[in-house]
């Protein structure tokens, strides 16, 4: 059976009692190692004031594209509120001018989601979960409600995070209009006030566009009405990717870019020798999300061994996240990937593992990869 190309969603996490330095090098490792196991591509995340290492996407790109040969390397995604289309562009056309036509520019709404939220601009709430959306058919317990207090909502880290990276009293540009920006500035026809400008590097560069989004939101929207490919983001979202997935197809046009939809679903994975070692692995998971969801942002990510426990009503908020973590063996991570990419009709899955130990990461990776019957590279 032909199956979906795997890639990989890296956060660069820190784990407890490592460094920066040392979260860095482990990207970089996963990156070559999943590269000669057959990876489709490698993406980083965008995360700020937190502790995983992948705050400047760009500059890890670049790190990555020169450390590996083939794998198409890319950001999940960049946060265009936090940004200007021009800086997006010539940051990620440097990189394919030197790497061309393997970088993947994915972004996303995360920047105005959370400016919005702390504003209590109503536009907020177009990108959340309607509450009849949530009450849809699960499949097999794939699409589980989410809890309302996962919500983006204002919290005094968020607070402070926006007032750091936004210039003093600047507001998040319109996202379509900034998507505008970025197709102009990449086929030069961008113009300002009478004025063109040409983006160099940046014009002409052989980047794919992607969006990623949560929810039956804007981003899916703008996703099919641009004939771009999707990213759903069910390792965070898990309950309202079916109808992120269903708003992107029923917008679809084809464009230049796409014939036709393309999906990539993201995953939260963890891969061991057999299901009960993986469960050992995986058991800090639910600790790490919930500093997550309650406000206080990715802790380093906690050693299973000494970890303590959550509290009934701490589980309560990370449930959704626990559940539709897919772990255990090759095999048994594999059918549950199956059973995902069936749900979704996903053309493609994006798969993040994390565990505190870097060995274990790797292992996880390798050890699905040749399950799935990936491709490994020969060197």
């Amino acid at each position: 059976m032909t199956r979906v190309p795997l890639s990989v969603l890296d956060l660069s996490p820190i784990s407890e009692g490592s460094t920066v330095a040392q979260a860095l090098r482990n990207t970089l490792d996963l990156a070559r190692q999943t590269e000669e196991w057959g990876y489709e591509r490698y993406w980083v995340a965008e995360h700020h004031f937190v502790a995983t290492a992948s705050s400047s996407p760009a500059v890890l790109i670049g790190l990555i594209a020169a450390a590996t040969n083939r794998i198409r390397v890319g950001s999940a995604a960049v946060q265009l509120g936090f940004t200007t289309a021009a800086a997006v562009v010539e940051s990620f056309g440097t990189i394919d001018a030197v790497y061309p036509d393997r970088i993947d520019l994915g972004v996303g709404r995360s920047g105005q989601r959370r400016a919005e939220a702390v504003t209590g601009n109503g536009q907020a709430a177009s990108e959340q979960v309607a509450p009849e959306r949530v009450a849809q058919p699960q499949v097999g317990g794939l699409f589980p409600s989410a809890p309302a207090a996962a919500a983006p909502r204002k919290t005094p880290l968020l607070s402070a995070s926006l007032a750091a990276l936004q210039q003093p009293h600047a507001q998040s540009p319109d996202f379509s209009e900034q998507l505008d920006d970025l197709a102009a500035f990449i086929d030069g026809t961008y113009e300002r006030d009478g004025v063109s400008l040409t983006a160099r590097p940046g014009v002409g560069a052989a980047v794919q566009l992607w969006l990623f989004g949560s929810s039956a939101g804007p981003t899916a929207r703008e996703a099919g009405a641009r004939g771009l490919p999707f990213a759903a983001s069910y390792h965070f979202a898990p309950g309202t990717t079916p109808d992120a997935i269903d708003e992107y197809r029923r917008a679809f046009v084809p464009s230049a870019a796409l014939s036709e939809p393309y999906v990539a679903v993201s995953a939260d994975v963890v891969v061991g020798e057999s299901d009960s070692q993986a469960g050992e692995l995986a058991g800090s998971f639910p600790q790490w999300v919930h500093s997550i969801r309650s406000g206080r942002g990715a802790v380093e990510y906690p050693n299973p061994k000494t970890a303590t426990p959550l509290t009934d009503e701490q589980y309560r908020l990370v449930a959704d996240r626990v559940s539709t973590q897919f772990v255990g063996s090759a095999a048994t991570v594999s059918e549950q990937l199956e059973a995902l990419q069936t749900a979704t009709g996903a053309d493609e899955l994006v798969l993040t593992s994390v565990t505190h130990d870097h060995a274990d990461r790797l292992r996880s990776y390798e050890l699905l990869g040749k399950e799935w019957g990936l491709p490994r590279l020969r060197i």
